[in-house]
């Protein structure tokens, strides 16, 4: 996944997020765009296929910024790139939430079927395919460009939407990192079969795709292992995480930010017990968003802890 700070340029800024384009996006063009040039009998027709593509990737991101942000998630950058788009979205650690802002971004590509189809139809009805072929052609293509993106990125293989949207519906069934590592193997099969079509197809494009999702199949599997490691340790009763409603880890689990010393924080009341200073928030490790102990606590806690957690800097 590409780094907004990394070879990219801030293009523009809509409703709080910003939109980044990376150079790489330009080389690609140009590859793409002389190679479709006998599609047209204009060159500006190719130029506007690619960038219509582009601009029906970026309201594809858009659907998932927006519905992250309405279940309470973060969601302020968009990256463009040639293999298509990224929305950095931060949803609630909640297999509903991750859900709604991964649907969001494939149901943008049915609502603009409709619209497209009737453009199609009414060129077709008005003789275009003879009077104007180049816009007739160019209507029809990216029709077939916004289904081929949807049946695409619909596919159960991981990272594409339909890889995640399978790991949150198993999520609701099976838990957070045993539903990430069910939808990582299936990633590993569906990106190994896309190698043999890449084979068979000859096509550079789909190994490089394929490589990408291979990538992020062993990234999403080690962050699985890792989750399920944490999920045997021992966890404390009587607090729980506000945002994933986890309970902590018992022990000495949290590093102090001012002398570097591990401690219980729950145990001591947000306070280090190496140099006495007090730490305004906890960090979950479950779904790291921090927030006072004051919030963590449930029926049962510590007297006092309110007054104690409010203040001072963050338990790292």
């Amino acid at each position: 996944m590409p780094n907004t700070r990394q070879g990219s340029f801030h293009l523009f800024r809509v409703v709080g997020i910003d939109v980044f384009l990376h150079w790489t996006w330009f080389a690609v063009a140009v590859i793409e765009i002389v190679y479709l040039r006998g599609r047209y009998s204009s060159p500006i027709w190719t130029v506007f296929e690619y960038l219509s593509l582009f601009l029906i990737v970026l309201l594809h991101e858009f659907g998932h910024a927006l519905a992250c942000r309405q279940v309470g998630g973060t969601a302020n950058t968009i990256m463009l790139w040639p293999l298509g788009g990224v929305a950095y979205v931060n949803p609630p650690q909640r297999p509903g939430a991750f859900l709604w802002s991964l649907a969001a971004g494939p149901l943008v590509n049915v609502i603009l079927m409709p619209p497209l189809a009737a453009a199609l139809w009414a060129a077709n009805t008005a003789g275009w395919a003879f009077t104007m072929p180049n816009a007739y052609r160019w209507i029809g293509t990216v029709f077939w460009i916004d289904i081929g993106l949807l049946v695409f990125n619909l596919l159960p293989i991981y990272p594409l939407d339909g890889g995640q949207i399978l790991q949150s519906f198993l999520w609701f069934f099976m838990g957070h990192a045993r539903s990430l590592a069910v939808a990582t193997v299936v990633g590993f099969v569906g990106a190994a079969g896309l190698v043999l079509v890449a084979l068979w197809q000859r096509s550079l494009w789909i190994v490089i795709i394929a490589g990408y999702m291979l990538m992020n199949c062993w990234k999403g599997m080690k962050a699985a292992l890792a989750m399920l490691k944490i999920e045997k340790l021992p966890r404390r009763n009587g607090f729980a995480c506000p945002s994933c409603r986890s309970k902590p880890l018992l022990g000495p689990r949290w590093k102090c930010s001012n002398c570097g010393g591990f401690f219980d924080t729950f145990e001591t009341g947000s306070i280090c017990p190496h140099c006495g200073v007090q730490h305004a928030n906890t960090m979950c490790v479950d779904c790291h968003t921090l927030s006072p102990i004051s919030q963590w606590a449930a029926a049962g806690a510590i007297p006092g802890v309110k007054a104690v957690a409010e203040s001072a800097p963050i338990t790292q």
